[in-house]
Formats: C-alpha cells, sequence, structure tokens
C-alpha cells in the first residue's frame, strides 16, 4: 500500500512569525485522500462535524496572522485518524462518530492502525514538537493553542456554551483567557465545556504541552458562529486580542 508523505498530511503556515503563539487545529480537513479513500461514507457525511471541525481552520489561521505565529494543521479528516487522540485510543480511527457508523473503520487489524499511525500521527505530531523544540532553542517560550469547532446540537440536545475554554494539567492560560473572553466578547464562554480533559479530548496539549511546562489553551467554538468566511474573520479578530490580554494577564501576575 502506497502511503502519503508527510507534507500530504500536515501543513505549516507562516513558519517565520516570531510571536510566542503556535496554533494548531488537528480537525482542519474533511479529506478522504489514497489509500483510504471514502471509508464508505456518503457525500454527506463527508462534510459533516463527524468529519472535521468546520471553520476551525480558517479561525485558526486568522489567529495565526493576527498574533504573528505558526499554524500547524491537518490535511485528512480525522476519521482516518483524529489527530487529537493518542494510537491506542479507539476513537483515534473510531468505527462510529456521533450516530454514524464509519464502515472503513470496521474491522482495523492492528497492522491498519500501525499503517494509519505511522502515515498520519507521527508527522503531525513530530512537526508540532519540532515547532516548539526550535522556539525553546531560540530562547522563547512558546504557547501552544488549539482550535476546535463544536455542533450548536449534540445528541438531540442543544448547547448554550459558545466558546469552550478548555484545559489540560495546567489551567493557568486557560482560565485567564476565560476571564479577557468574558470581560470583551459577549459570547457564553465557560471552562471545560461542552468537553474536559475527562472526556480525553486534550491529546494534543498533554503531548505536548504539559512535559515542557508549556502555557497552552484549547478553544473550542460553536460552529454556526463560524459558518461563513466573514463570520470566520470575525471571530479570529475577536479572539486575538483575548488570547494576547489573557497573556499579558499571567506576565503581570
Amino acid at each position: 500500500m502506497l502511503l502519503p508523505t508527510p507534507d500530504t498530511v500536515v501543513s505549516v503556515e507562516n513558519v517565520d512569525g516570531c510571536r510566542p503563539f503556535v496554533m494548531v487545529c488537528e480537525h482542519a480537513s474533511n479529506e478522504f485522500p489514497a489509500p483510504w479513500g471514502d471509508l464508505g461514507l456518503s457525500a454527506e457525511q463527508r462534510q459533516a462535524h463527524i468529519a472535521w471541525d468546520p471553520g476551525a481552520l480558517s479561525v485558526a489561521r486568522g489567529l495565526a496572522w493576527r498574533l504573528d505565529g505558526p499554524l500547524i494543521a491537518a490535511k485528512v479528516s480525522r476519521l482516518i485518524y483524529d489527530l487529537n487522540r493518542p494510537p491506542h485510543a479507539p476513537s483515534a480511527m473510531a468505527a462510529r462518530s456521533e450516530r454514524h457508523d464509519i464502515p472503513g473503520n470496521a474491522a482495523l487489524s492492528p497492522t491498519d492502525r500501525l499503517a494509519r499511525s505511522n502515515a498520519i500521527y507521527l508527522p503531525f505530531h513530530a512537526r508540532v514538537r519540532a515547532e516548539l523544540v526550535r522556539r525553546l532553542a531560540q530562547g522563547q517560550s512558546p504557547i501552544l493553542v488549539t482550535v476546535h469547532s463544536f455542533t450548536p446540537v449534540y445528541d438531540g440536545q442543544p448547547r448554550s456554551v459558545e466558546l469552550g475554554v478548555i484545559h489540560d494539567a495546567a489551567p493557568d492560560l486557560a482560565q485567564a483567557v476565560l476571564a479577557e473572553a468574558k470581560a470583551q466578547t459577549i459570547m457564553t464562554s465557560r471552562l471545560n465545556e461542552p468537553y474536559s480533559a475527562a472526556d480525553g479530548v486534550t491529546h494534543t496539549l498533554a503531548l505536548h504541552a504539559t512535559p515542557l511546562g508549556l502555557l497552552n489553551v484549547m478553544l473550542e467554538i460553536r460552529n454556526d458562529l463560524i459558518a461563513t468566511p466573514e463570520s470566520q474573520n470575525e471571530m479570529a479578530a475577536e479572539l486575538a486580542p483575548v488570547l494576547m490580554r489573557a497573556l499579558n494577564r499571567l506576565e503581570g501576575a
């Protein structure tokens, strides 16, 4: 089986950005490249939230531009490999997502799982680690920010939260971001909603930021708020000063 090269599964933008924020978007794409194909899903399913985080890439790109930092983003659907999950997690290559069966993931062998991990997980996270190490070696203290979106309704239940601010082991930046979001925006912003580390959604933070003692936060934006290019741009413009002032709040403490 001919597997893709690293540049077909991960993209890096604004690598020369000189500010400390390093943006990561694990669920940026709903592409289903060879050799995996469409996993037996319909075109409608491949456009749905189960396949990616709609709007997240554009917001992450807008944040990277405004904060002058790099953006590392996935180029394959999270249904092929969810890059915010470790290789041993069933949800890394889920056989079912929300109410949808994923036929192409139904009977994966250990060899299949290893092949996807080698082709997608390892090069993506190696690129994240390389960017953090490069900045550390240059005397900078990088700040890891992952950007996601979530659905307004999940399993039939509406969600009132509009901005979720999620942390792993260290809550400092998340708490500062939440305080600034409440002060500067009209969004309903909450800590560790609609997900938390207990749901297994902070793998990227735990893998890269926690061991190095780096400030980190995961942003979850309700996707009806970022459904158009205009609203995505507006969200990035709104969140960039929130992140900057959160950092200033911590540095001034």
